[in-house]
């Protein structure tokens, strides 16, 4: 992606190129101790990285996305083109558009970019010094030691530079939320902006790619751009992460009582074994469902997530209610809470990629128009 302009004005033109700390759960003492099935077998798909040569019909949308990205102002149209996935080479400026990070005028955006950019940096000047401050002690303790698990199987989430990006990302968005505050969690919200920041600057694939090969410059463009959309994320769910975690809470509920509607069967036989849905859905409210798919489902996910008007928080949980009716026939398999809970927290998606996040998306969106403008369809 080039930047460029001309007499002072800003101007666009795109370049085509588990460590977790699980919820307490009644009766989990009875539970073997089993490692997470990884959350990648690897980042690269053909919509992330290493892609094949595209179709016609990929190319065609690609052209789409970058006329709309050159209109003069971007509308509505593009936000209904990313619901079904957003082309790589145009998803880094895509995202920042659909965040609300970037103005839709183009001759804004360039402005925008240096000024953000700017601010995010003189924040670290002004805050992260303060990291070893006694009434800080622990949210920087708390971020040092969760920064390593999060996505602890790839290589590029190991690295020392790229740990200390997270870090001063992380730390300086705690301190300037103090209702919340860090939780943890928030950490695995960073990485889909992160690696979709980095393949603006780079071609095939980033699980093993050593960003101390990027200049200064960039990796500091990667780590504002990051800490300003996982903000804007972060802004309509903020209720999932102040005291006792209200949002997450709500969500919970809402899915239960809309499960109970949808599938009869599968609610009655999660409450036969004493199965509470807190118990495996937290997570899946916490975390967005990173924990339970692949980096690369969760990036697809996201296109759709940050095209929906209401953002990410509403849709959601359709997403949640359709993907866990996707593993009924293996829920309704298990006959006691142990079998439940070990299927609930491990479900099998290492090897998903776009086809099945297509097909749980178009479920969840049915559900929606189902019941979102009727919610006492749901509620008993």
């Amino acid at each position: 992606m080039k930047w460029g302009g001309e007499g002072g004005r800003c101007s666009l033109s795109v370049a085509s190129s588990d460590g977790f700390e699980k919820t307490p759960l009644q009766k989990q003492q009875s539970l073997p101790s089993r490692p997470t099935i990884p959350l990648v077998a690897r980042i690269t798909d053909q919509n992330i990285s290493d892609a094949p040569l595209m179709t016609e019909r990929e190319m065609s949308r690609l052209e789409k996305f970058r006329y709309l990205l050159a209109e003069p102002n971007t509308d509505l149209d593009l936000r209904k083109c990313s619901w079904s996935g957003i082309p790589k080479p145009v998803r880094p400026i895509t995202w920042k558009l659909l965040s609300g990070y970037l103005p839709a005028n183009v001759e804004r955006r360039l402005c925008t970019l240096q000024r953000k950019r700017e601010e995010y940096f003189a924040f670290i000047e002004q805050y992260y010094d303060s990291r070893n401050d006694e009434h800080h002690q622990d949210t920087y303790r708390q971020i040092h030691i969760d920064i390593p698990r999060t996505n602890p199987l790839i290589p590029l989430f190991q690295q020392a530079s790229v740990q200390e990006i997270f870090e001063r990302i992380l730390f300086i968005w705690a301190i300037r939320h103090p209702a919340s505050g860090y939780v943890q969690g928030i950490n695995d919200l960073v990485t889909p902006f992160f690696v979709v920041f980095i393949f603006e600057y780079i071609e095939g694939e980033v699980e093993h790619f050593d960003v101390s090969s990027l200049p200064e410059e960039v990796l500091r463009n990667i780590e504002a751009d990051s800490f300003w959309c996982m903000s804007k994320l972060l802004d309509g769910i903020q209720d999932n992460y102040t005291f006792a975690q209200p949002g997450i809470q709500r969500k919970v509920k809402a899915l239960q009582e809309l499960v109970s509607r949808i599938d009869v069967q599968v609610h009655k036989h999660l409450h036969q074994y004493e199965v509470e849905y807190l118990q495996f859905a937290f997570r899946w409210m916490n975390n967005l469902l990173m924990r339970e798919l692949p980096l690369r489902c969760t990036i697809r996910l996201w296109d759709t997530y940050q095209s929906e008007p209401e953002g990410f928080s509403h849709f959601h949980l359709y997403v949640c209610a359709a993907f866990l009716v996707q593993w009924r026939k293996e829920i309704l398999e298990e006959k006691d809470f142990q079998g439940l809970m070990i299927l609930l927290q491990n479900l099998p998606t290492m090897h998903w990629g776009n086809e099945e996040i297509s097909v749980l998306l178009a479920e969840a969106y049915r559900l929606k128009y189902a019941f979102a403008d009727a919610p006492n369809h749901y509620k008993r």
